[in-house]
């Protein structure tokens, strides 16, 4: 449809679009005469508003009200009109400095980026990160405290994951020991879910030499690394949501994000669609089932392996108005440090 606007609806919308961005509100004809770059009187930029509202573009919410951007508009905008800004030097160095305090943790690296997007968006974060499907390199229990235990996996990679797992409270220190050396001998150089049947049907028919107490501690080590469907989600800065509510109605849309956040299991689906395309997606409002509610918008990026196959992706969602010019470079950064990240760990394994 973006072929079909000439030049100064194109720039009627992009007025539009950005103050809605800016300020949420409606925008009147004499208004935008006055901002455009082209001299236009209100009554001709009344006649293309009106044109744009009849392509479903724009909305008057109210009868006497300037006109709003609609999904579409906004999908028009983004797609075909929109001019991404870069990145600040400050920014990077934001985002680098934040990712930098864990370098030797993967699950540190995700919780470090969504924290920096989070902040320097104004918008919650979210991350997919992978379910481990890389064969291991090593695996090993360490106690914490009674009826705590650490389980540590480490892939051919390079990726560290870090799980806590229940443990008996009257489990011996040689129990983990022995869990460590059955696990190794089962899963190095295999993934979790390659052993994962064959293991526990050992351990149900009793042919692993192993105590009881042991056995439970590798079933439930076990079990929480075989588990989990996709992945798992971080999100982190939901409470920016509400730091610029300006109407009911926009509170309600926000009550209900949250309750959109809470499906971990259709937003982890949503993130997926991340493996089946380059760079930056950009989802607006009813663009996903998860969303049918209107006012919700996600920009995710994918990041890679060092075979650069997608592992996971990153993003931020916020209402429909954030800062799409800002927002998608710093998503896209950001995505590229983590992918950057995975390729010198697994280099520095070999």
């Amino acid at each position: 449809m973006i072929s079909e606007l000439n030049e100064r609806s194109r720039e009627i919308l992009r007025h539009i679009v950005d103050a809605y961005v800016t300020t949420g509100d409606p925008v009147g004809s004499r208004t935008l005469s006055k901002r455009l770059n082209v001299a236009l009187s209100p009554a001709t930029v009344r006649n293309v508003m009106a044109d744009l509202e009849d392509a479903g573009l724009l909305y008057s919410p109210h009868a006497s009200a300037g006109r709003l951007p609609t999904e579409a508009g906004l999908r028009i905008f983004v797609d075909g009109i929109l001019e991404v800004g870069n990145l600040t030097e400050a920014e990077r160095n934001s985002i680098k400095k934040q990712c930098a305090g864990s370098p030797n943790s993967f699950e540190g690296l995700l919780e470090d980026a969504t924290q920096a997007l989070s902040g320097l968006s104004g918008c919650a974060s979210l991350v997919m990160a992978p379910k481990t499907g890389s064969p291991l390199r090593h695996i090993e229990f360490v106690s914490l405290s009674p009826g705590r235990a650490l389980v540590v996996l480490v892939t051919e990679s390079g990726i560290v994951e870090n799980r806590v797992i229940q443990t008996p409270h009257n489990l011996p220190p040689s129990a983990l020991v022995e869990a460590t050396n059955f696990l190794s001998a089962k899963l190095v150089g295999r993934t979790v879910s390659e052993a994962y049947d064959e293991i526990m049907a050992e351990l149900d028919s009793h042919r692993a030499q192993l105590d009881d107490l042991t056995a439970r501690v590798v079933e439930s080590g076990l079990a929480t690394w075989a588990g989990g469907g996709e992945g798992s989600l971080i999100v982190r800065g939901q409470a920016h949501l509400l730091e610029d509510v300006n109407a009911l109605a926009d509170l309600e849309r926000i009550r209900a994000l949250f309750s959109a956040l809470e499906t971990k299991e259709e937003m982890l689906k949503l993130l997926s669609l991340t493996d089946s395309a380059e760079g930056v997606q950009i989802f607006i409002g009813s663009d996903n089932s998860l969303f049918n509610l209107a006012g919700c918008s996600m920009i995710v990026g994918p990041y890679r392996n060092l075979e650069k196959k997608v592992v996971g992706a990153i993003g931020v969602i916020g209402p429909t108005r954030i800062n799409y010019a800002n927002i998608i470079p710093m998503v896209d950064y950001t995505s590229r440090l983590i992918s950057r990240f995975l390729g010198h760990e697994a280099e520095s394994q070999k």
